[in-house]
């Protein structure tokens, strides 16, 4: 299935987001997600359903207990940009 995504790869129309097309987004960025990032990513989209907002990097690596150098180190850049694209949330704006 060809996903509708934007020109920085967030879903058009992110109420089609489920785990499957999760990991079909994953795929088309040649991208496998660990087990830790795909909970990173159901941690995010609690905290987006409570709070409807993107959490702060600092705010969500309390969250998700881990620190903010290991999420650096995992995502291999800026953690919140592809936790949010992935989780079909919207994309962050400014310091996340």
């Amino acid at each position: 299935m060809a996903l509708e995504r934007t020109g920085n790869g967030y879903l058009v129309d992110p109420s089609i987001w489920t785990e499957e097309i999760m990991h079909e987004m994953a795929t088309e960025d040649e991208i496998t997600l660990s087990d830790s990032q795909v909970n990173q990513i159901r941690a995010a989209r609690e905290y987006f359903s409570e709070n409807s907002s993107v959490p702060p990097i600092r705010t969500f690596a309390k969250v998700v207990g881990v620190d903010k150098k290991i999420l650096f180190k995992e995502w291999l850049t800026g953690p919140m940009k592809p936790i949010t694209k992935y989780g079909g949330m919207p994309q962050p704006t400014g310091c996340v």
